[in-house]
């Protein structure tokens, strides 16, 4: 089970895009890096082709790695780490800051 998955609300704690959140896209746990919505954003250089004539810039979202990012607990909206419990026979995830069961 991993601490962190697709979906999970998560806010920076360094780099560039310090306090920001957003959401899990996707995830490469053999790079430890993260792929967040609205996060690390990169400018690319894009040729001209039969839809994008003119060429130019587009902004896309670049990994990021898993040591930068931390869960948002659901009751106080902060940085919280993640602990596993035995809950009814299964292994949930749990903020560590308010005790809540991450879905």
């Amino acid at each position: 089970m991993q601490k962190i998955k697709v979906s999970d609300e998560v806010v920076v704690i360094a780099g560039k895009d310090k306090g920001k959140t957003g959401k899990v896209q996707r995830l490469n746990s053999k790079k430890s890096t993260v792929l967040v919505e609205g996060i690390n954003l990169a400018k690319k250089a894009l040729k001209p082709s039969q839809e994008n004539p003119a060429g130019g810039f587009a902004e896309m979202e670049k990994p990021i790695h898993l040591s930068n990012i931390a869960i948002v607990s659901p009751k106080t909206k902060k940085a919280t780490r993640v602990k596993f419990e035995e809950k009814d026979g299964k292994t949930v995830r749990v903020a560590v800051a308010c005790g809540s069961v991450l879905k």
